[in-house]
């Protein structure tokens, strides 16, 4: 069965680089599955799960966000951050996330200060 080379890189580092039987990740407009001698195809990346199939075993990273750019034999992820799904650290992930809620509640939120220009 043919292959397809994969390789995902941040700006930190080149993940991986391997031959691989299948690719699915999160394009802008949605799911993307990617075999052997796709077209050729240039997408934005969304946050999501890339996954991917090597020898009957899947494997899976986070992405967010990013490209992708498919030709026949390869595909290149060009993430603004990846990570493989079994090195997440849960408690990091989870401070993260409640540092991101807060930034987005202290937040001047742009509407509100529209329409007290608009109303002077």
């Amino acid at each position: 069965m043919p292959k397809i080379k994969l390789d995902i890189v941040t700006m930190e580092r080149l993940l991986i680089s391997e031959q691989v039987d299948y690719v699915s990740a999160p394009g802008v407009d949605g799911i993307v599955g990617i075999l052997p001698r796709h077209t050729p195809l240039l997408t934005a990346l969304a946050f999501g799960e890339l996954r991917y199939k090597k020898d009957g075993a899947e494997f899976s990273f986070a992405i967010g966000g990013g490209f992708m750019e498919v030709r026949p034999d390869q595909v290149t992820v060009l993430a603004d951050v990846a990570e493989q799904a079994d090195e997440i650290d849960d408690v990091r992930a989870e401070a993260a996330r409640k540092r991101a809620a807060e930034s987005l509640q202290e937040k001047p939120r742009t509407d509100i200060m529209l329409r007290k220009v608009r109303s002077q």
